[in-house]
């Protein structure tokens, strides 16, 4: 009996010894804060201004302004209903928000956050948008329309529609000429010309389907493409040739691109970001899935610190189908909503 209870505690110190040298590695990056902003509305796309350590974060009627050296919310640009995203022109010291729910575009003073102008667009529920340094013009992407339309930022003025082959997602400019832009139901990229305000090319994804998420990174012109059938796709900015494909978390939104570490960040709403690590021009691979919060799916990147803010909130039950909405969606705890600031703990 002796001999057995040796045994068996021999065979459960291996065992835990085991499942120790088993365990996952630590994990690269850590949650560090937490900023409660409150309200109870929806958000979607934020971004920040690393020359001012200002965050913008679009929530349902307002972009809510934060001091990330701080973590204080120290303004808002006010009326901005159904807000999408929000893109900054330095040299003309404004801000632009696409307003989904009035078809507009909201430009304020950069510094002061007051609002100069409201721009109507030419289509319906403008989602994301960009501001092309090479044409001075801010782009927006029409969701209900099937296309962009183009904004000089010197004069606040729109000077170009441009049709699109399918519903558009998120663009990425190359700063050169040229912006790309997903096309969500057609599993393509469409190449946006800004001297002739035209598509050159769409481009297939495949493997890839429903892409959502888009970044670039300039220097060895690579485009990332996050898609819905949880694949992160390498293609060459220059041929559209497919380069790569990669394992990604679900629901993606966002990506970014941080050319200090050469890392590529997917945000999905599984409660993830994906990290994929670029040695190499055309070598990648997955480096970790950093754990964020369920529902945190879009995320805006500090290339000066490194940081990752992501919104996020808590969610309520889900409610019984109705033949007039038969897919609701859970209701949002009221003054749960914060913005996770995610830091690397592994320089």
């Amino acid at each position: 009996m002796k001999k057995l209870l040796l045994v068996l505690g021999f065979s459960a110190i291996v065992s835990l010894g085991l499942a120790a040298s088993d365990a996952l590695p630590a994990s690269n990056y850590a949650i560090i804060n937490k900023i409660h902003l409150g309200g109870d509305g929806g958000w979607d796309y934020c971004g920040i201004d690393d020359a001012t350590g200002r965050l913008f974060i679009s929530h349902e009627t307002q972009v809510q302004v934060v001091d990330v050296s701080t973590g204080k919310l120290i303004g808002a640009i006010a009326d901005t209903k159904g807000v999408h995203g929000i893109a900054f022109a330095h040299e003309m010291n404004k801000a632009y928000t696409s307003n989904g729910r009035d078809s507009s575009v909201s430009v304020v003073d950069l510094k002061t956050l007051a609002l100069i102008t409201k721009v109507r667009v030419t289509g319906a529920n403008p989602d994301a948008i960009v501001y092309d340094p090479f044409s001075h013009c801010v782009f927006t992407f029409n969701g209900k329309t099937n296309n962009a339309t183009a904004i000089d930022a010197k004069m606040d003025k729109v000077v170009a529609t441009i049709v699109l082959d399918g519903k558009p997602e998120f663009p990425a400019c190359d700063n050169s000429g040229l912006i790309f832009d997903n096309i969500e139901d057609k599993n393509e990229v469409a190449v946006i010309n800004t001297k002739s305000m035209k598509v050159d090319k769409n481009w297939p994804i495949a493997p890839g389907t429903g892409p959502s998420a888009l970044t670039i990174d300039n220097q060895d012109y690579r485009l990332f493409i996050g898609c819905h059938n949880k694949l992160m796709i390498v293609m060459d900015a220059t041929s559209g040739k497919v380069i790569a494909s990669l394992p990604i978390g679900e629901h993606v939104d966002a990506a970014a691109f941080d050319p200090g570490k050469q890392r590529v960040y997917c945000s999905n709403g599984d409660g993830t970001v994906t990290v994929i690590q670029k040695s190499g021009k055309d070598s990648f691979k997955v480096l970790e899935n950093i754990v964020t919060q369920k529902g945190a799916r879009t995320m805006a990147l500090s290339a000066t610190t490194h940081r990752l803010y992501l919104p996020a909130a808590e969610y309520g039950a889900v409610p019984a189908p109705t033949p007039e909405n038969p897919r609701p969606r859970p209701s949002i705890k009221p003054g749960s909503f914060i913005v996770l600031e995610v830091a690397p703990v592994v320089q």
